[in-house]
């Protein structure tokens, strides 16, 4: 809370501002997530993303982003570390274009601790890509003014309309940055979505952050053996790119949607996008859970769904079946038979 809450007070002086959070302290900061959105400032945030408990956990999965994904930041998923490093570097671009807060999700671990070689843009360079900031609030103690003043029922509509409205409106905007970064770097590493082989893949996985390299992997040794199969990652996940994604899965006849979170009672998160999305196709779309709290994604476990496509809507892979036979005692109210 007061680490976001610092770099509102900074980002409403006129500064440019960062900060960075992870897990249970994004919950503790989730007043003022909803804050900084509401007032237009485009500060800009990592996300280490990890698991949520109890029980205690610290590895990833994608349930922290999950818990915020309405709260009118742009949220952008890193598959790589130099994707994050890029994507942070667009992030401030993309923020202050739209005035809205952007969330870079970056895989907890799997990406936050890993070393890996990557190209660190001078500083040159990211000033010669980012221009300098000239802050539309900037508040003043020798011209005083209010922000973020009670709004009555008779205009609360509009001003979430306005955010609604914003985000649509910032698609144009993350895909022009992604172009443009491509332009001075070299590297295609922003846009909306990143399409691998999907162009006449029968089924294509859709997915996000870092499993996406795994999964690529994996269909490279089973299109080597005449399978048909593409990788369709969201890179941006807030707003979400409808006609992109619609227009990259127009050609499949499956879809297999691999998450790191879900909503418990419900299920996969990303699928129900997904299967709203696809409404109207005639293509069959499931669900895999996998990865929660750190578990291990490998590419046996998910060659093996992928050639053996499981009946089920949603499937948790690799759970654990004996554990679940011991623990799990059926409901039962006493009046039921």
């Amino acid at each position: 809370m007061g680490a976001l809450s610092v770099a509102i007070g900074s980002e409403a002086a006129g500064v440019r501002s960062y900060t960075a959070t992870s897990s249970q302290g994004l919950l503790y900061m989730a007043e003022a997530v909803y804050n900084a959105s509401g007032l237009n400032l485009p500060i800009v945030m990592t996300l280490g993303n990890r698991a949520i408990g109890a029980p205690i956990n610290i590895w990833n999965d994608h349930t922290d982003a999950m818990s915020v994904r309405d709260a009118g930041w742009l949220m952008l998923f890193a598959e790589t570390n130099q994707e994050a490093v890029d994507l942070h570097i667009q992030a401030f671009k993309i923020a202050e274009a739209t005035k809205s807060p952007v969330m870079v999700c970056v895989d907890g671990f799997i990406l936050t601790h890993a070393y890996e070689r990557v190209d660190i843009p001078s500083q040159e360079e990211v000033d010669d890509y980012l221009p300098p900031y000239e802050p539309e609030i900037s508040l003043d103690t020798k011209h005083p003014q209010a922000i973020g003043t009670m709004v009555p029922p008779e205009y609360f509509t509009e001003v979430r309309y306005l955010a609604h409205k914003r985000q649509i409106d910032s698609l144009g905007v993350i895909e022009c940055a992604g172009k443009g970064f491509k332009e001075k770097f070299g590297r295609e590493s922003g846009g909306l979505i990143h399409k691998y082989n999907t162009e006449n893949a029968d089924t294509i996985i859709v997915t996000m952050g870092s499993v996406a390299g795994t999964i690529k992997d994996v269909i490279d040794e089973l299109n080597e053996k005449g399978g048909k199969y593409g990788v369709l990652s969201i890179v941006s996940y807030r707003p979400f790119p409808n006609e992109a994604v619609k227009e990259a899965l127009r050609s499949a006849k499956n879809i297999i949607v691999v998450e790191k979170a879900f909503a418990v009672g419900i299920g996969g998160i990303l699928s129900q996008e997904i299967e709203l999305l696809m409404k109207d196709s005639n293509c069959e779309i499931k669900s895999v859970i996998a990865g929660l709290g750190g578990r291990a994604i490998t590419k046996p476990m998910l060659t093996e769904y992928f050639l053996n496509n499981a009946k089920e809507r949603t499937t948790f892979l690799g759970l654990k079946e004996d554990i679940i036979r011991e623990e799990y005692k059926p409901l039962n109210c006493g009046k039921c038979k």
